[in-house]
């Protein structure tokens, strides 16, 4: 998966290995190719690229419990059988012996494509594969005639029964890649036109680029995570297929839709609804299909409206209930899994609460300070779990002092964890009173625990502690809720204490002048903000 543009991604909370172990034998066709991998057994005949001959799908579905007269049980069991053999809880246990095309049974297969009747020289007729597809009746005779390979159940299989949870998600991360690959193949139709000379695949004809279609959907999948991890998707987590229709369509954005883009949208919407539905099988993502008689009513609004809908900033045409019309789609928990370990792989960020639990204080408060305030508690909560309170109390002290830009939102992180720790963390609280950056924040705290002899603070400390909290605001990842909370703790502040910009200018702190200059363009007093602005020149005037 390439690096996608988005500079720093969420953090997501995941379930333990143990539970996306267990999703991941459940997913429908991991857990087919673990079937066939038992089923198989030593020296089990396939062709040269290990596919299982067409005779032997009717038993390959049969042991999947599907009924082999169906005509899809067969195409079911040799997708599962790839996947089996991708993963390697399938082996190829021997190449082509030039033996002969009949198996013991009398089933063998000659050339590529198509289907013949044989025999080996030595046993009864069977059925084999004859030249590039067609059917005709020939003497397996000679050594080159036929050929066939063996495979056999892998050494990774018991790994299913036997290994750890992270072996269990390693096979079937090999399951996925396997699946998306193929999902970003066209469909085979396309491919038989676009055959040249000599069975080459003609990719100008078939208008296909390989890596640029694995790279589109792979593009598509990382909007979907970010969708999910910055809970910007619907109720559910569901995000209507349209808005990732157009993301891939246009990934620069759709301020006037004109036709071509249209159709350009509705070529991605039935491009995605297709691998989709490849990929739902093996667990990645929960999808809802494109309803097609939606797509042939006159009187429904085009697939690209619900998809601007969708879209931030987008206009509201379709109710939830029509856009779904159009399809959604869910990562899954084993889906946000599989698509960060890609990330990841690709050198992209992708944080999972908790991976911080054996990590340092500053380490913790410094990944926090980007996270969303949900994901910062639960990151902060899991840390403590690890540790004897009363001296992670202190740790987190000592890492939240500092005077570099980042020190505010570190001491605000560091405040809320100790929220978290409760009162055992009191005697650490008690033991930075004097300290001129933590004894505001210690006030506060013991304050709001209900602690008796908390020492008042003088005017300077409360001013600095009022500079440090705008600027860790300032400097948060809180979204547009801190935004709108912002002017109101502004002009909070300013009713409480009276000439608060004639003390305020005056704060030793390295944000003094920033916070001020805030505070002139966000507070909602004009008045004020006209001091505040004042103020802040003053703070930029004076000598340093």
């Amino acid at each position: 998966m390439p690096a996608q543009p988005h500079e720093k991604l969420p953090p997501v909370r995941l379930p333990s290995e143990a539970e996306l172990a267990r999703d991941a034998l459940a997913a429908p066709l991991f857990a087919a190719a673990v079937r066939l991998a038992r089923w198989a057994g030593a020296g089990t005949r396939v062709d040269d690229a290990g596919e299982l001959p067409p005779v032997r799908l009717p038993e390959a579905a049969a042991a999947l419990g599907l009924d082999p007269q169906d005509p899809d049980a067969g195409a079911h069991a040799s997708r599962a059988w790839r996947v089996a053999l991708d993963t390697g809880l399938v082996e190829l246990t021997g190449g082509p012996d030039g033996a002969g095309a009949a198996d013991r049974d009398g089933t063998g297969h000659g050339g590529a494509g198509g289907t013949g009747t044989g025999h080996d020289g030595a046993m009864g007729s069977g059925t084999g594969r004859s030249g590039a597809g067609g059917t005709g009746t020939g003497q397996a005779e000679t050594a080159g005639a036929a050929s066939h390979a063996t495979a056999a159940a892998g050494e990774d299989l018991a790994l299913v029964i036997g290994g750890a949870p992270a072996d269990v998600l390693g096979l079937w991360l090999a399951a996925c890649d396997a699946v998306l690959a193929d999902a970003a193949v066209p469909d085979l139709g396309g491919l038989v036109d676009a055959l040249g000379e000599g069975g080459a695949v003609d990719f100008d004809r078939l208008d296909w680029n390989p890596q640029r279609e694995a790279d589109l959907l792979d593009a598509v999948l990382a909007d979907l995570y970010l969708l999910t991890a910055a809970g910007r998707s619907t109720a559910g987590g569901t995000v209507p297929l349209p808005v990732l229709a157009a993301s891939a369509a246009a990934p620069g954005g759709i301020d006037r839709p004109g036709p071509a883009v249209l159709e350009r949208v509705a070529d991605a919407l039935m491009r995605l609804d297709g691998q989709f539905r490849q990929l739902e099988p093996i667990g990645l993502v929960e999808f809802r299909p494109v309803d097609e008689a939606a797509l042939l009513s006159p009187d429904d609004e085009d697939p690209a409206g619900g998809a601007e809908a969708g879209a931030p900033g987008g206009r509201t045409a379709l109710d939830p209930e029509d856009v779904s019309r159009y399809g959604t789609v869910r990562l899954t928990p084993l889906g946000l899994y599989g698509i960060r370990a890609r990330l990841l792989e690709a050198g992209v960020a992708a944080p999972a609460v908790g991976e911080l639990a054996g990590k340092g204080a500053d380490a913790l408060l410094d990944a926090v300070c980007d996270y969303p305030e949900p994901a910062a508690e639960a990151e902060i909560r899991q840390w403590l779990d690890s540790r004897e309170l009363p001296a992670a109390a202190a740790e987190l002290l000592d890492a939240a002092r500092g005077a570099d830009p980042g020190g505010p939102l570190r001491r605000l992180r560091c405040q809320q964890a100790l929220a978290v720790a409760g009162p055992e963390a009191e005697p650490a609280v008690r033991a930075v009173l004097d300290d001129p950056e933590l004894g505001g924040l210690a006030r506060v705290w013991l304050a709001e625990l209900g602690a008796a002899d908390v020492p008042a603070p003088d005017g300077a400390l409360v001013y600095w502690l009022a500079v440090d909290t705008i600027a860790a605001q300032l400097g948060g990842a809180g979204g547009a809720d801190e935004a709108e909370e912002l002017p109101l703790l502004m002009e909070s502040l300013t009713a409480h204490h009276a000439g608060f910009f004639d003390r305020a200018w005056r704060v030793e702190h390295p944000a003094t002048a920033e916070v001020l200059e805030a505070m002139g363009r966000l507070h909602p007093d004009k008045q004020a903000a006209k001091q505040a602005r004042k103020a802040a020149y003053k703070t930029r005037s004076r000598p340093r």
